[in-house]
């Protein structure tokens, strides 16, 4: 089983970014705990992160007939890409939404995510347990 894990903008950032909201793990430490994850459950991961839609769009649309599931952080563009949504859709993966912090308790403009009216699972507030949470739920999701 092979899943492709997309992280949106100012992922990259973390451990610098606002540690009091995003902690001070960084990326590296989330990319390496998600290939941990991934061996633990006899999966293999590939981790991308962009700060550009057009980046994020065309990995989403390269994982069709390469990969079984989609993990996405699409951060800041969760409340904004229609194109992230209609990339997500054309491949027609199964797809978690995962969110390190709890969108719906932040400020306005973040509680509503375009991409959780196609992802089939949402899990926010979880930090990085989220991406692993998330695994769990695609390998027993295409498994069954």
């Amino acid at each position: 089983m092979k899943i492709l894990v997309v992280n949106g903008p100012n992922i990259n950032m973390l451990g610098v970014r606002e540690p009091n909201v995003y902690g001070v793990k960084t990326f590296a430490e989330l990319e390496k705990c998600l290939f941990e994850w991934g061996k633990e459950c006899g999966v293999q991961i590939k981790s991308f992160q962009s700060n550009h839609e057009g980046a994020i769009i065309d990995e989403l649309q390269s994982a069709l007939g390469s990969f079984d599931g989609i993990i996405i952080n699409p951060a800041g563009y969760t409340h904004t890409s229609v194109a992230i949504l209609d990339a997500l859709r054309a491949v027609h993966l199964p797809t978690v939404e995962v969110h390190l912090t709890d969108i719906s308790a932040r400020e306005d403009y973040r509680k509503v995510s375009l991409i959780s009216t196609y992802a089939e699972k949402v899990i926010v507030g979880k930090g990085f347990d989220g991406y692993r949470q998330a695994i769990e739920y695609l390998t027993g999701k295409v498994e069954s």
